[in-house]
């Protein structure tokens, strides 16, 4: 990476020292108007959705949360690194000096590519090596970035959010992986396949940063104004349409009414998943109370009758259910996505409006709403035929026996990868009396006094 680096990347003009004169020549008034100031919040969310939100989202695991929370830290640094080469090469090369030139956005890129990875790998948790897990992130990131330029520069598809691009790229690669890893002798780790009462309290800690950063993350690298004004409105109210469908519907499906921790950990973000492509259009805020109501309800049914199907019939194993809250509702939210943009109209955005929400500017000029609903509706296509197929292979290199995966009766276990300590639980009692003088009175103890003296 460092000899990566030093050939390939540079600063871009506004975090180079060359700023004052690229502010000179382009008549910028002032250093507020630097892209920092406008992207660096929605970077700093984001941020903490890739590391804490995904990270303790997967924390739900009785023995497994070192693993959770620390080798989602590895595969994030390693593959932001990675990204901003990847991307790089193919969205901001400077074909005269042939570098890679690098700001705050080319960072919020860089954990949007690291999402994808980090999904995939909630499909394998507990059981995979960390080196499989590099391995996963190398060909991941990879993908993605072909991917990436494919739907956004040659289809020209919108897709701010990265409901195709990320989430339904990232839960079919993570599923192909897990089909081809399928492990029939899994039930040997049964007893750790499951949760207790602190660990779902850390996982709601994921869900809940995640929860309230995902009208950031749907809204970081919309255009100024309107665009990621409205991505974060529509987002929200997507959000919060889910948790009420997802606890409805959880208490309908489960004994005696009760709430079941998983559906609220999982189900109540699918709205956000699903609004990715669409947040920045016009969908009106209560067609995004329409969206995350579907995509709620969709997803908690997912993990009552789906998954277990999956893995039974499909020999699916699937621990965190990335299935039901990124590949569907990913998948859904691209063809919601193509649906809004086929049915735009000049009346209700304006023609500049439509020009600008579609970028529709230079080879693009002469494309309708039609056509781009079209080639949105491809753009999913592509996102998930990416992630079957390249999942797929990346899945026959991970199955190669030189990577130090945990055995089947191994799985979901810390103790596999990390020194853990030992819980208080497990200290054996003290039997013996205890004397609660002792090194209390020292003073006592070191008296001379005698009876005699009496």
């Amino acid at each position: 990476m460092i000899v990566l680096f030093g050939v390939f990347i540079r600063y871009n003009e506004e975090a180079d020292t060359h700023w004052q004169e690229f502010r000179r020549e382009n008549n910028i008034s002032s250093d507020i108007e630097n892209d920092f100031y406008f992207r660096y919040p929605s970077f700093q969310d984001v941020h903490v959705m890739i590391f804490v939100g995904f990270g303790f989202l997967m924390t739900f695991l009785k023995r497994y949360s070192f693993g959770a929370v620390g080798f989602n830290f590895l595969v994030a640094a390693f593959g932001i690194q990675w990204a901003l080469l990847m991307q790089g090469w193919f969205h901001t090369l400077d074909p005269a000096t042939g570098k890679i030139l690098i700001g705050v956005e080319n960072l919020i890129n860089a954990d949007f590519c690291v999402a994808g990875c980090l999904i995939a790998y909630g499909a394998l948790l507990g059981k995979v090596s960390p080196v499989q897990l590099l391995v996963l992130t190398l060909f991941g990131v990879t993908l993605f970035a072909v991917e990436e330029y494919i739907i956004l520069d040659l289809l020209h598809a919108r897709d701010a959010g990265g409901s195709m691009v990320i989430h339904a790229f990232g839960g079919y690669y993570g599923l192909a992986i897990s089909w081809v890893l399928y492990r029939p002798n899994l039930n040997l780790s049964k007893r750790l396949n499951g949760s207790v009462y602190h660990s779902d309290v850390f996982a709601m800690i994921g869900t809940l940063f995640l929860w309230m950063f995902w009208p950031s993350f749907n809204s970081a690298i919309t255009d100024h104004g309107d665009g990621q004004h409205r991505a974060a409105i529509n987002t929200y109210l997507a959000l919060a349409s889910s948790v009420l469908t997802a606890v409805g519907i959880s208490s309908v499906t489960q004994k005696k009414g009760k709430l079941d921790m998983v559906h609220i950990q999982n189900a109540t973000l699918a709205g956000g998943v699903a609004m990715g492509t669409a947040a920045e259009f016009m969908i009106t805020p209560y067609g995004s109370l329409i969206v995350g109501f579907c995509c709620g309800m969709i997803s908690t049914f997912g993990y009552v009758f789906v998954t277990p199907l999956l893995e039974k019939y499909l020999k699916l194993q699937d621990t965190c259910g990335v299935h039901n809250l990124h590949a569907v509702p990913g998948m859904l939210g691209g063809f919601i996505g193509a649906i809004v943009a086929a049915s735009a109209t000049e009346e209700v955005y304006s023609r500049e409006g439509l020009i600008n929400t579609f970028d529709f500017e230079g080879d693009f000029a002469d494309r309708t709403v039609g056509t781009q609903g079209g080639f949105q509706a491809a753009a999913c296509c592509v996102a998930i035929a990416f992630g079957i197929v390249g999942g797929g292979c990346v899945g026959l290199v991970l199955k190669i026996p030189i990577w130090g995966d945990p055995a089947d009766d191994n799985c979901y276990d810390d103790e596999a990868y990390w020194e853990v300590p030992e819980d208080d639980e497990s200290i054996p009692p003290i039997l013996e009396y205890n004397n609660h003088m002792i090194h209390k009175l020292p003073d006592l103890s070191e008296s001379n006094f005698q009876v005699e003296q009496i």
